[in-house]
């Protein structure tokens, strides 16, 4: 008999280089693992860049659609606000001067009396410097005079209260001022009174027909003459 030593036992005989397959086998598979979660994580990264984007630009775009609509609501307003204030200096201008025509319409028979009174040479003394005194006033309320001899007749502007014929205008003429005419700015006060003269009916014609005699007189003057 075979006497066994206590305490030890035998143990198969085991292939050398199978207790180091193990851990290799298991240190490739973890870097096979370990190499794929890299490439997936990056494959969601840009996946996540991408989305970002997307809602950054779509964020953006809002952003500009809403300036865009800001920029026209201010430039409307602008216009507005341009508009209005015109349109009150308008206003404002017009209140001051139907004031002022309201004021010296009261004051156009005083006016006249001294426009008269200047004519026959009876402004004089302390009533000249008084009428001076008060046309100065009238003229810094913007108050202006018009009418002359001479001019066109304007039936916008004039009021013809007399009419006769005259040979030497050519159209509708005021040949005297009865009363002169007032406006200020361009609101008229009163019309001038005038008398008016046009042309004598038929003047025309006869003047026509002296032109043309007075053109063949030319060319018959201007004729060579036969040997």
């Amino acid at each position: 008999m075979t006497e066994e030593t206590p305490g030890f036992e035998e143990k198969p005989d085991v292939p050398s280089g199978a207790d180091d397959a193990e851990p290799k086998a298991a240190e490739d598979t973890s870097e096979e693992a370990g190499s794929a979660a890299p490439a997936g994580d990056a494959a969601n990264t840009h996946a996540a860049d991408a989305a970002k984007d997307v809602a950054l630009t779509a964020q953006l775009d809002q952003a500009k659609m809403a300036l865009s609509e800001r920029t026209a609501d201010l430039q409307r307003l602008q216009a507005e606000y341009q508009n209005y204030r015109r349109r009150v200096e308008r206003d404002r201008v017009t209140v001051k001067e139907i004031a002022a025509a309201n004021l010296v319409t009261e004051l156009l028979p005083v006016l006249d009396d001294i426009g008269r009174a200047r004519e026959h040479g009876e402004l004089v003394g302390g009533f000249k410097s008084v009428a001076e005194s008060l046309e100065t006033v009238a003229a810094k309320m913007g108050l202006q005079q018009f009418g002359k001899e001479g001019e066109p007749f304007d039936p916008t502007i004039h009021e013809a209260l007399m009419h006769s014929y005259a040979p030497d205008v050519t159209e509708t003429t005021c040949v005297a001022i009865l009363q002169p005419g007032y406006r200020i700015g361009e609101r008229t006060i009163r019309p001038a009174r005038v008398a008016v003269a046009e042309p004598q009916p038929g003047a025309s014609a006869d003047k026509a027909q002296a032109d043309k005699s007075d053109d063949s007189d030319d060319k018959e003057s201007g004729a060579p003459e036969e040997g």
